[in-house]
């Protein structure tokens, strides 16, 4: 569930927060420049990195000042007005002591929080982080303060656009995403316009703290992915040498975001760092069989009946989904569009049962459903699911035609031998999914 967005103030600056779980311990969430708290959870992607998190502490995340929902005044930016205005925020969420956790620009942020006040902060972990933003001859592998300002404007001449093919510099596993580009660019939108976007950008062109590396004096944790592409290793390697005592690991991998790539790979080295454990999400994987509903020319049926009749039938048929997922064991997870994603545990049987009973429901109604099913191990998150698993079932649906039941090989092969017919639809490749998969279409 996405947490409630509440305000901290600072010098009469508004600043919008937000606080998620109930661990034993408090993490600040800093990933520097722009965010829009609200739709960060819209990435399902960041959503499973942040409710990770939420697993084993109380994760607080807000919006600096001068973007997001905080008041768009941003005025002199300096390092320790931020370092100031994180600590409101942490009075105000009730945090006595925290442990830090930066990206990218947020980097000097919390080496300056911890290194100023270590009687708040309790550890200190880094991933792909910065002590200093431009060149300097001891710090010769950043960009020129000059570099770093044409590189803002180019930037910033493609602004909130979802075809700017920077955002996949961030995340160059997911490329081929057009959700990633599209979330990215409402992101840009969201947090500021272009010129609140230049304005903080050569605001940080030339920050330093590197003074404040020697005094930090809480256990901290340097982390970096061997091939990113936006932040040069080297950075995280100034960190971990210039910090007394500092762990250093470097991860594989091409992404900048922590969320994208082998995201278990850096919450688990986080939750090791923290708790001096790896769950590795034992209590938080399970085997399920997950199902997609879907209501074919959704829009045009819509456009026919006209907005109120339309509500009425769309209202007649959630009744009937959710009516069948209990007569048959499964749980509505949530909407999707004007569809259903449903779990069921066990082996598929009942879900297939379930399959054929809704798609004649709708069919009573007047209406065409598609069906798409897979049986894989899911992440549990909450009330949420996610992982491969989903993503597979999502793909598989989307080929469904109208009336049409379709399932993977796995769903097949599982009940093959049962009292169930099936076509096969042959090979197919599934975006996003490795290799060619067999589908199979349920007979009535």
């Amino acid at each position: 569930m996405q947490p409630v967005t509440r305000y901290a103030q600072n010098d009469g600056v508004n600043l919008a927060y937000q606080a998620i779980g109930d661990g034993p311990l408090d993490i600040l969430f800093l990933p520097g420049w722009i965010s829009q708290i609200e739709h960060l959870w819209e990435l399902p992607a960041l959503r499973r990195y942040l409710e990770r998190l939420a697993m084993f502490s109380r994760v607080i995340l807000f919006d600096k000042r001068g973007a997001g929902l905080s008041d768009r005044e941003l005025g002199e930016y300096t390092v320790e007005q931020e370092m100031d205005d994180a600590l409101a925020v942490l009075d105000a969420a009730g945090s006595e002591r925290v442990a830090l956790l930066t990206y990218s620009l947020g980097g000097p942020i919390g080496a300056l929080l911890a290194a100023n006040h270590p009687e708040r902060v309790g550890a200190l972990i880094m991933y792909a982080s910065v002590a200093r933003t431009s060149w300097a001859e001891d710090y010769d592998w950043a960009l020129t303060s000059e570099e770093r300002v044409e590189a803002a404007e180019r930037n910033n001449s493609l602004w909130g656009d979802p075809g700017n093919p920077a955002v996949h510099l961030f995340a160059p596993s997911a490329e081929d995403d057009p959700l990633l580009s599209a979330w990215f660019a409402r992101l840009q939108r969201l947090a500021a316009s272009p010129g609140e976007a230049l304005a903080m950008a050569r605001a940080s062109v030339d920050l330093d703290v590197r003074e404040s590396l020697p005094r930090i004096s809480v256990p901290t944790l340097v982390m970096h992915r061997r091939d990113e592409l936006v932040w040069d290793l080297r950075h995280s390697r100034y960190l971990a040498e210039n910090i007394p005592g500092a762990r250093y690991v470097e991860l594989e991998g091409r992404d900048s975001f922590p969320f994208f790539g082998d995201s278990d790979a850096v919450l688990e080295e986080i939750e090791e760092f923290l708790t001096g454990a790896r769950s590795r999400g034992r209590l938080a994987r399970a085997l399920l069989t997950v199902m997609f509903t879907d209501i074919v020319d959704s829009t045009a049926r819509a456009a026919d009946l006209g907005d109120g009749r339309w509500r009425d039938l769309l209202a007649r048929h959630d009744d009937a989904v959710r009516k069948e997922l209990v007569r048959f064991g499964g749980r509505a997870v949530k909407t999707v569009g004007d569809g259903f994603l449903a779990t069921f545990d066990g082996p598929p049987s009942r879900a297939l049962r379930c399959a054929l009973a809704v798609t004649r429901e709708a069919r009573e109604l007047g209406v065409e459903m598609r069906v798409g099913m897979h049986t894989g191990e899911c992440e549990v998150i909450g009330d949420d699911v996610a992982g491969m698993a989903v993503h597979l079932a999502s793909r598989v649906a989307g080929l469904a035609g109208p009336g049409e039941v379709l399932v993977s090989g796995t769903v097949f092969g599982t009940v093959v031998g049962g009292p169930f017919t099936f076509d096969d639809r042959g090979l197919h490749e599934l975006k996003g999914v490795p290799g060619r998969w067999p589908l199979f279409s349920l007979g009535a």
